[in-house]
């Protein structure tokens, strides 16, 4: 009996299976790449604090240094925000991290240097500008620092004095002076000594306490609510007062807390160890 010719050979296969031929098209077909943007609510409050910046930079050279100083403390205030907005409505970016330490760099790196040296330090000649250049590559390096290690530090502290505290040191300093009616020439050396420690500390392994574990959301006694109520009047009283001293307390803290790590033999650098180190370390300490 002869086969029939529509009939195909006993082990003959498809050359393109069923579905081969529309996802082949389907695969040529160039598609839409996704819309790449940018956050527009925490990136609003970090061009409000690099504003600042520049502002206080424009007002020291028209040498209103009190609004100066008093833009730094509002940077201060918009640069802490930034980031719990971003974090509260879930809009975090690798943009928005970049460019917080851009802003971060004019507002407390580049602003209270320059602010500083019109405001005390001009009349020093190399060693004016030197302190205030110090204060400057201080707050790069910090930065830049916290960048690169901030997966590996301990959460609790900070590495070296934050740049928004070495700012508010040096504005803090100059609008207590404004206050008192004291030209900065008369106590440049004082501002070249705070320019210079500042620069130097936030670029050093002194470890301070950053507030990050601080629990807002559970209940505290009644004193805690009296407390803060105390220093809201303290504050609203005399600012340049109050701010100045406030924030030498937490620049001397890091070395008050660096000994005290160093005489109960605990590790002085707060890179987090590998988790192996860490567990055998609790185990060490549980004996």
């Amino acid at each position: 009996m002869t086969p029939t010719k529509n009939r195909k050979p006993k082990g003959s296969f498809k050359l393109f299976p069923r579905g081969a031929r529309k996802a082949t098209s389907e695969a040529l077909i160039p598609r839409a790449k996704p819309r790449r943007g940018i956050y527009l609510l925490p990136n609003a409050f970090t061009t409000a604090a690099l504003f600042c910046g520049f502002y206080a930079v424009v007002m020291a050279m028209n040498q209103k240094f009190e609004h100066s100083a008093l833009a730094i403390f509002v940077a201060m205030v918009l640069d802490s925000l930034d980031g719990r907005v971003a974090r509260m409505t879930n809009t975090q970016s690798e943009f928005g991290a970049q460019y917080d330490s851009l802003s971060d760099m004019v507002s407390f790196g580049v602003a209270p240097a320059l602010i500083a040296y019109e405001w005390a330090l001009k009349g020093m000649g190399k060693l004016g500008w030197l302190a205030a250049f110090v204060y400057c590559a201080g707050a790069a390096l910090r930065l830049a620092r916290f960048n690169t290690n901030i997966a590996v530090v301990d959460k609790r502290f900070f590495q070296g004095l934050p740049s928004p505290a070495a700012a508010a040191l040096v504005a803090g300093f100059i609008l207590l002076m404004d206050d008192l009616k004291t030209p900065g020439v008369d106590v440049k050396w004082l501002a070249w000594s705070i320019a210079l420690f500042s620069g130097l500390t936030m670029v050093s392994n002194v470890p301070f306490y950053s507030f990050k574990d601080l629990n807002l959301k559970r209940s505290v006694p009644f004193i805690a609510v009296f407390l803060v109520v105390l220093v809201y009047v303290a504050l609203a009283s005399d600012p340049p007062k109050v701010l100045f001293p406030l924030f030498v307390m937490y620049a001397l803290s890091g070395y008050v807390l660096l000994l005290w790590r160093w005489r109960n033999g605990r590790p002085i650098s707060i890179v987090q160890l590998t988790p192996d180190i860490e567990q055998e370390d609790n185990s060490l300490d549980n004996k």
